[in-house]
This record gives C-alpha cells, sequence and structure tokens, in this order.
C-alpha cells in the first residue's frame, strides 16, 4: 500500500473475527468451531473497515461479538507502541 508521498507504508498485519460469547461479561466463545474469521488485512484502517461491516451486520444479536487483534504486535514484540498513531 503506499503513502500519499508514494513511499510504501510499513505492513502491520491485523485479524479480524467474530463469534457468539456466551455471556455478555465474558470473552468466551459458546462454540469455536463457529468463529467467523473476517480476515486478515494490512493495516488498522482496512481492519476497522470490516469489522464494522462485520459487527453492524449481526447488531440484533447482543451475544455476537468481533474483534481486531494486531497480529503484527504478536510477531514483533518489540515493536509495539512504535506504530505510528494507531489505536491500542
Amino acid at each position: 500500500m503506499a503513502a500519499k508521498d508514494g513511499a510504501k507504508q510499513k505492513q502491520l498485519l491485523h485479524l479480524v473475527f467474530g463469534g457468539e460469547l456466551t455471556d455478555l461479561d465474558k470473552v468466551e466463545f459458546s462454540d469455536l468451531a463457529a468463529l467467523d474469521i473476517v480476515g486478515v488485512y494490512p493495516n488498522y484502517a482496512r481492519a476497522y473497515d470490516a469489522w464494522k461491516d462485520a459487527a453492524q451486520r449481526t447488531v440484533d444479536d447482543a451475544h455476537m461479538r468481533y474483534f481486531i487483534v494486531h497480529l503484527h504486535r504478536l510477531l514483533d514484540p518489540a515493536e509495539t507502541g512504535k506504530s505510528g498513531g494507531e489505536r491500542p
């Protein structure tokens, strides 16, 4: 993905997934085999758009939740906090 000035931006992988929770107060899924893996995205902005779309499709189901996982932080823990203004 190219930046506005033509420089290539660093790839920061993000995973978007969701599923039905067993309880609204816990992050515990009722069926791991039924998780909805939305996809892996090269930056937070694209992951957020995918998360928002998936969450809006299931807005009527209070137990359905979608999450964004910062895979780049898991792959390179030394880079945590150095992502250039990205949301936590």
